[in-house]
């Protein structure tokens, strides 16, 4: 079979194409705005590639069906072209149903944050068990070193994205997934594109719940009452807490990179690891309960979390350079942004941290969290907000807010001499988009080297 996919190197679709290359169908697709790590992961694939969405795309290639991102919408030349000729076609969460889920045992981790981690721990303790799950992830685990693989049944662990499908399908794409274990890790407002309300977010979450068999799992934030409200609309099947509940952690180190892991009132053991926050220790619970339903034992999946590697663009440390520290982290939420910076704040104590974020998601985009931001980014010594082209409203209200904390920068290039006018060693700048930004990590980098080799 050959996939011919639009919007192929988002995160998901990335890994709908290399699920479908590994089980040996022929994948080509297209997409703009292409950038690592995604786009290099599918060229090592030997997957085609091309940049943007001419419809001679579907004569070139002669595709069996297309496999159609929800960044498609009706109006688009391809899309017209597409159902003009009435090519086959579908979702890639209903492919991924149809020739990748069905008969294994499907473990999905759901919420507004921390599902790209979540999963990422889950997949690590089930390999290290030796169970060798397949995995579909919205990024790219360092143990792993891709975001998916076919795995050997029955085990396949799916991120359980809320947004919508397709054009033609607006339901949750998690709603196609069937899981055997669902997390749910915890439910805020979000995606105000697609979503009026949170309650029309919760109706989506409900419906996955009603997917969930009764011989099955689901491992729920005891501490979120609005997962609370989810579970209260009607639930058919087996619930676990974590935070409080059965999966609780205790003598927790201030920076989270060790803590005690409690089962049911029960001391199992302790956790020393990499990781930073107490949103990774909520995560790592988590991931312990769905790990301990798929049969792996308590105490050998918690010396698995010692060897988990963490995951790209969560607080990834991208380089040093005189005694400065350059980190990549996807937050494009203020409550991402907030528990990322209390994180790096616990580790590295009283070191001036430098937060640099370009507000790019939808919901960033239409201005829905303006008010929430600056107090989001109050553990960092200083701020520069990049305002992008085609951002929807004015950051310097945010700027204000902040004092003389915040600056906004209206270019790359001044982003760059922002922060490099402001950077000491010791300094730990922390630059938070859910996209490119441009290589300003590289070019950071690559420019306090050559401030430090001029002396």
């Amino acid at each position: 079979m050959h996939l011919h996919i639009l919007g192929i190197c988002g995160t998901f679709m990335a890994g709908v194409a290399l699920l479908a290359r590994a089980a040996g169908h022929t994948v080509s697709g297209c997409d703009a705005g292409v950038y690592p790590p995604m786009s290099t992961q599918l060229a090592e694939a030997g997957i085609a590639l091309r940049e943007g969405y001419d419809p001679g795309q579907l004569t070139e290639f002669q595709p069996d069906v297309v496999v159609v991102g929800n960044v498609m919408s009706r109006g688009r030349p391809i899309v017209e072209e597409l159902l003009d000729r009435e090519l086959p076609y579908t979702s890639g969460p209903a492919w991924l149903a149809d020739y990748v889920l069905r008969g294994r045992h499907v473990l999905a981790v759901a919420g507004t944050h921390g599902k790209t981690s979540t999963s990422s721990l889950l997949a690590w303790i089930l390999e290290d068990a030796g169970l060798e799950p397949g995995f579909l992830i919205g990024g790219i685990p360092a143990n792993f070193g891709v975001s998916a693989r076919l795995g050997r049944a029955p085990f396949f662990v799916v991120e359980a994205d809320e947004y919508d499908t397709a054009f033609f399908d607006k339901r949750s794409k998690f709603v196609h997934y069937r899981p055997r274990t669902l997390i749910l890790n915890n439910l805020e407002f979000d995606h105000a594109d697609i979503f009026p309300d949170l309650a029309a977010i919760q109706r989506q979450f409900h419906h996955l719940l009603r997917t969930v068999p009764g011989s099955g799992l689901i491992v729920a934030n005891g501490t979120d009452a609005n997962l609370a409200e989810v579970l209260a609309t009607g639930c058919w099947t087996p619930v676990e807490r974590f935070g409080v509940g059965d999966w609780e952690a205790r003598e927790i180190a201030p920076d989270g990179s060790a803590f005690a892991v409690y089962y049911q009132g029960g001391r199992q053991g302790r956790v020393e690891w990499s990781q930073l926050g107490t949103h990774n220790v909520h995560n790592a619970l988590a991931a312990l309960a769905a790990a301990r339903r798929a049969g792996a034992p308590i105490a050998a999946a918690i010396k698995a979390l010692s060897g988990f590697q963490g995951v790209k663009r969560r607080l990834e440390a991208r380089g040093t350079v005189a005694g400065v520290t350059v980190y990549d982290d996807f937050a494009h939420h203020p409550t991402a942004i907030a528990t990322t910076l209390a994180g790096l704040r616990a580790r590295v104590g009283a070191a001036p941290i430098l937060a640099v974020l370009e507000p790019r998601s939808n919901t960033m985009k239409l201005g829905v969290f303006a008010d929430s931001l600056a107090p989001a980014l109050a553990e960092a010594d200083a701020v520069v907000l990049y305002q992008a082209p085609d951002l929807g409203w004015n950051l310097g209200a945010v700027a204000a807010a902040l004092g003389p904390r915040g600056q906004v920068r209206h270019s790359l290039g001044e982003t760059l001499a922002a922060i490099q006018a402001q950077v000491k060693p010791g300094t730990q700048v922390l630059i938070m988009s859910n996209g490119g930004f441009g290589g300003i990590h590289e070019r950071l980098l690559a420019g306090l080297q050559t401030d430090a080799v001029n002396g």
